[in-house]
């Protein structure tokens, strides 16, 4: 069997693994989530529910706000259940963390316009797996979505371990979000690879922490330079990603 050339893959999800979309300035969205709020006796106009839940997010990520302003990250830097949470207990209506959750995964279902795999990323994490790989995710993400996307796309067993910012109180491209991993699976950095879409996030983040990178260039990638990087695509191609993972051709 061919040996791979690192021991440990670790991977960013929305826009390396995971193709989204989201919208959180629908008004048709708000409107929904405004009348989910009343059900449980919290009432809100859609327009001032906006304007609280900005408001509370601000609140809470005050002097922590990330790189990136990306809606499909969903401020990574915070535990946004709390925020959910914070908007029931504004209007007087008692809610705890499970309705918390059920009211925010709502949210991102009415403003997710898509979701889905790029081509060929189960056979490429099949194919690593198959090869002796052990494979983790490091995402700026929020649990109380991720989690069930991942169900939802088949990936909720794919990965040795899982460290999503919203969990673990720091993002990328902050070293110590990177060394949470690595120390606690015991990985080896001269024997792991990042693999992401993010030229500071997880480009220069990986590289701060002493890991090799594969940047791949996506269609949710920011329009900043390509990085420098152990390997370079530039442009989404998941079989040639998982060909050079596997050491089995290099980049053009």
């Amino acid at each position: 069997m061919h040996t791979l050339p690192y021991q440990n893959y670790i991977f960013d999800l929305y826009g390396t693994l995971v193709d989204i979309h989201t919208d959180e300035d629908q008004p048709a969205a708000w409107a929904a989530l405004a009348r989910f709020y009343s059900y449980y006796g919290a009432r809100y106009a859609p327009d001032e529910l906006r304007a609280a839940y900005l408001a509370e997010v601000g609140r809470q990520t005050a002097g922590r706000e990330g790189l990136r302003r990306d809606s499909h990250e969903a401020h990574p830097e915070i535990e946004l259940a709390g925020v959910f949470q914070a908007l029931f207990q504004a209007k007087g209506a008692p809610a705890d963390k499970t309705l918390a959750v059920h009211a925010g995964q709502f949210f991102r279902a009415m403003t997710t316009g898509y979701l889905r795999l790029y081509d060929g990323v189960p056979e490429m994490l099949a194919m690593l797996r198959a090869k002796g790989g052990r494979l983790y995710l490091l995402s700026n993400a929020q649990a109380i979505f991720t989690a069930h996307e991942m169900r939802a796309l088949g990936l909720a067993d794919a990965f040795d371990a899982v460290y999503l910012s919203s969990d673990c109180g720091c993002k990328k491209p902050d070293r110590r979000f990177f060394r949470l991993l690595l120390d606690e699976q015991r990985l080896d950095p001269a024997r792991s690879i990042m693999v992401g879409n993010d030229p500071v996030c997880d480009a220069a983040g990986a590289r701060d922490a002493g890991l090799d990178v594969l940047y791949v260039h996506s269609n949710l990638s920011p329009a900043d330079p390509l990085p420098e990087a152990t390997f370079v695509l530039p442009e989404m191609d998941i079989p040639r990603m998982g060909a050079i993972l596997a050491g089995e051709v290099q980049p053009s």
